[in-house]
């Protein structure tokens, strides 16, 4: 009954509203990607938009549309969303199924399995959020399908190694790996399941479980193929699934090295790169701000405007659009003819003669004229200290071959006297009387960790790149799977770090469980229809109470064993209240707690997967509480003869008038709340603002068109 109930509050209207909702913009392109075979960039692993594109083809869409903006219409652009909209529901629904699957596999009541199922399938953000194009439907149901798995292998414990053991212990690998395969967060799963089982081997270790310690180390043995190996294995999968689906050039070849975008069909990188040999005279570009290197036959002054003296040499500068003056040839240092087609490597000593007027590029211990911290480039006569005219060649990627390359190798030159590397910077221009409102270029210190001071060759003077390209069909050497999958994980990292542009509807993770803000998904302003995605204010508050119920018990059954008593008389009630509603809010927590340590930006969504954890202690506690009894015992018992067992009372739950009444007057908050802000939930029926304005619970929350 529950799961019909999910179905039907998952599916309600889903149609609605025919348009472009939040970050449907973002995951339903993704879809079309992979329809279309071309490379994209996301922070999130690729389990849950490779699901959607494969739902995609069950339903025959194309991909054609490109989600540009929040509001478009699906229908004038012919776009199946219902179809697509129909499976973070139908994950939603069996996200219920779960919940109360759960409860019933750790032994709880009926009425605890009902409670828990129910208050998740009434909460206005669950819905809100799980039947649109997004990724966090597939995100819950995959981790409380590891929850579930897990503990149907933990209930075999004492049949351990029998062939259904090893299978749950696999389905919980696998379905831990799958959780991380839709967001990077699975890996809090990870960390709580890892808890949970370093906790079991303490537990087998004990001598008084009489286990030897090379049956141990079948344990540890089993648990590391279980736990690392099939995750590891799994994980792995889908991202090899994902590099021979994406093997074109695409939107996201800008986010990669050079080398991995080469590895792409139809990558400009691979008809625009040639090696670069010695005497080539080339242009340099520098990435970071869209400039090329250049010097003209103008002066630095002899005197600044501050009244600092100048060197009075050759400006070199950095210029949006290159001409003759940007080009630079590549000459050895070492005795290599000219006419010998050698190589510029990672570690080659070089000089850079500028073409137009036949000088060598030098830095010296003068100030630069903006930076006074940095030294000034500029251009010397041929002879004239050599020594300040030597750069080392140093390529960003040169495990991945070390020939420098245009386009595809970026380089750091960096002075052989001084320590400092070329580089530019955008913040500030040269004075127009003098310097022509050009960027400064100049030798920066501490470049060790900054990577705008790599440069990247475009052009060879006299070759045309595609042509040669063509005709010899030169190709860089392909890049492994995990050459690939390293590159794209920390690039992952690295960009998920720089989320944190302001943004009006994010919120910080102390907020949450008080559910003091929400989030603005979609907006009529004709009829006044909105998404407003925001909690049930009732279910959400209630659990925060559960929870510090929980660690209030958990404190008090501490100070107890300082008395050498407990906290919880009953020994079978103690065990279920903490290894069981336990590890709920160890699931709670490491759901939870990890946000506030993140620097990226967050949005109430994030709490979700801690939230259905939360709906789960509720449960527990209420059940504990409320309930007469448990039922006990729940796991698989020994079936050798042979082997110690433990006296066990079987117990049976039995819930009393008090407890139906309880649980249905925490069902009638949760429900009245829900069907209370329903209308903002679904964004729809229209609301007048009179209307809007009594749904408005808290101040905090920016609803749309409220008085």
């Amino acid at each position: 009954m529950v799961t019909i109930a999910g179905f039907f509050i998952s599916f309600y209207k889903i149609w609605w509203p025919a348009e472009v909702v939040f970050d449907e913009v973002h995951f339903g392109k993704f879809a079309g990607y992979y329809l279309n075979r071309t490379f994209y960039f996301d922070v999130h692993p690729p389990l849950g938009k490779m699901m959607f594109a494969a739902m995609s083809l069950l339903i025959g869409y194309d991909g054609h549309y490109d989600f540009a903006e929040i509001g478009e219409s699906y229908t004038a652009n012919n776009v199946p969303y219902v179809g697509l909209r129909a499976l973070p529901a139908s994950l939603n629904v069996a996200s219920v199924a779960l919940m109360y699957a759960i409860m019933k596999q750790s032994g709880y009541s009926t009425l605890a399995c009902v409670l828990s199922s129910c208050m998740y399938i009434f909460d206005n953000a669950v819905v809100a959020q799980h039947r649109l194009i997004l990724l966090d439907s597939s995100l819950i149901f995959y981790m409380l399908l590891t929850v579930y798995t897990y503990i149907r292998f933990f209930k075999l414990r004492h049949r351990s190694f029998t062939t259904s053991w090893w299978l749950w212990m696999t389905a919980a690998g696998t379905s831990m790996a799958m959780t991380l395969s839709v967001k990077m967060v699975g890996l809090f799963i990870v960390g709580a399941v890892g808890v949970a089982v370093a906790s079991d081997l303490w537990s087998l270790l004990d001598v008084r479980n009489g286990l030897s310690l090379k049956e141990f180390g079948k344990h540890l043995t089993a648990r590391v193929f279980g736990f690392i190996f099939v995750p590891i294995a799994v994980y792995l999968f889908w991202f090899y699934v994902h590099f021979a689906i994406l093997n074109q050039s695409g939107p996201g070849d800008v986010y990669m090295s050079a080398n991995f975008q080469s590895s792409l069909e139809n990558s400009p990188i691979t008809l625009k790169a040639l090696d670069i040999h010695y005497y080539d005279s080339i242009t340099l570009f520098h990435p970071a701000t869209s400039v090329y290197l250049h010097s003209h036959d103008h002066r630095y002054p002899r005197r600044y405007d501050d009244g600092r003296i100048g060197s009075g040499g050759q400006q070199v500068v950095a210029v949006s659009e290159p001409d003759q003056n940007s080009y630079w040839k590549v000459k050895p240092t070492k005795d290599i003819p000219e006419g010998k087609r050698t190589a510029v490597r990672h570690g080659d000593t070089i000089q850079l003669e500028h073409v137009a007027t036949g000088k060598n590029l030098l830095t010296h211990n003068v100030a630069s004229p903006l930076t006074r911290t940095n030294q000034e480039f500029t251009v010397v006569p041929q002879g004239e200290q050599y020594n300040n005219t030597l750069f080392k060649v140093t390529l960003n990627d040169h495990s991945n071959g070390n020939v420098w390359r245009t386009h595809a190798k970026s380089v750091r030159l960096t002075a052989k006297m001084t320590p400092v590397a070329l580089w530019t910077f955008d913040t500030e221009k040269l004075p127009e009387h003098w310097g022509f409102g050009f960027q400064e270029v100049n030798g920066k210190k501490n470049y060790m960790k900054e990577k705008s001071t790599f440069w990247t060759a475009m052009e060879i003077q006299g070759k045309n790149a595609t042509e040669i390209n063509l005709k010899n069909k030169n190709k860089e050497k392909p890049m492994s799977f995990l050459q690939k999958f390293m590159e794209l994980q920390i690039r992952t990292i690295e960009h998920n770090a720089k989320l944190t542009k302001p943004h009006p509807y994010k919120s910080k993770a102390v907020d949450w469980p008080l559910m003091r803000r929400g989030i603005s998904y979609w907006r009529d302003n004709a009829t006044k229809e909105q998404i407003y995605m925001t909690g049930n204010i009732f279910g959400w508050r209630f659990g925060l109470v559960v929870v510090l119920l929980f660690a209030g018990v958990t404190i008090a059954q501490l100070l107890a064993r300082q008395r050498d008593t407990h906290a919880v008389q009953n020994a079978a009630v103690r065990q279920r209240l903490f290894r069981s509603a336990g590890f709920f809010w160890l699931l709670w927590g490491f759901h939870y707690l990890p946000f506030f340590v993140m620097g990226r930006s967050l949005y109430l969504h994030h709490y979700l997967p801690a939230l259905s954890c939360c709906y789960l202690l509720v449960g527990a506690l209420f059940d504990l509480a409320c309930v007469k009894g448990i039922n006990s015992p729940t796991s698989a018992m020994h079936t050798s003869s042979n082997e110690n067992q433990r006296s066990f009372t079987a117990m049976r739950a039995r819930p009393t008038y008090w407890s139906y009444l309880i649980a249905c007057a925490i069902l009638s908050a949760q429900f009245a709340v829900f069907v209370f802000l329903a209308p903002i939930t679904y964004g729809s029926p229209a609301l007048t603002a009179e209307q809007i304005s009594r749904r408005k619970i808290l101040q905090t929350w920016d609803i749309a068109f409220a008085t």
